[in-house]
């Protein structure tokens, strides 16, 4: 028997967790991004990190072709960015700050750190896909992290 889903979703908000915003470009030079709360390393060597897409986003596509992403990692201060990725407006890099990866992908002005990575493996799973990327270069700021806990935003002190 599994899990009511109201249930597991309570338990999970009690997880606190980093804040990222995940972008990639297609062919064509669009840029797409999305809020991901789903980040985490995977392997050290090689170094892998993974980022889940909900199958149900508005970017998802753009996502299951990307060869390519940039993770940004928000700093404490940036929940703007954050609603800004999550929410349904259009044009989410319309009058924001950013430069461009090697990849091309943005990396995000202000944040805490970014990764720009290559998609090596995509794993079916619910109703995400997991994306699992070998970082290529990265870039580590002085900001404290934005942290999201229980449906909202928090911070630590140290």
């Amino acid at each position: 028997m599994s899990i009511d889903t109201d249930d597991f979703r309570a338990l999970l908000g009690r997880f606190a967790s980093g804040v990222t915003v995940v972008t990639t470009v297609d062919a064509h030079g669009h840029d797409y991004g999305m809020t991901v709360s789903a980040f985490s390393s995977v392997s050290l060597e090689p170094p892998l990190v993974l980022v889940c897409i909900a199958k149900d986003a508005s970017v998802f596509e753009a996502f299951e072709r990307a060869p390519t992403m940039v993770i940004n990692i928000l700093a404490e201060g940036q929940e703007a960015l954050s609603h800004r990725f999550a929410g349904p407006i259009w044009d989410r890099f319309a009058g924001i700050g950013y430069t461009r990866a090697e990849n091309g992908s943005a990396i995000l002005s202000d944040v805490l750190a970014w990764l720009e990575a290559t998609i090596v493996t995509r794993h079916d799973a619910g109703d995400h896909l997991i994306l699992v990327a070998q970082p290529e270069r990265g870039q580590v700021g002085e900001h404290r992290p934005l942290l999201y806990y229980r449906g909202g935003y928090g911070r630590i002190d140290r």
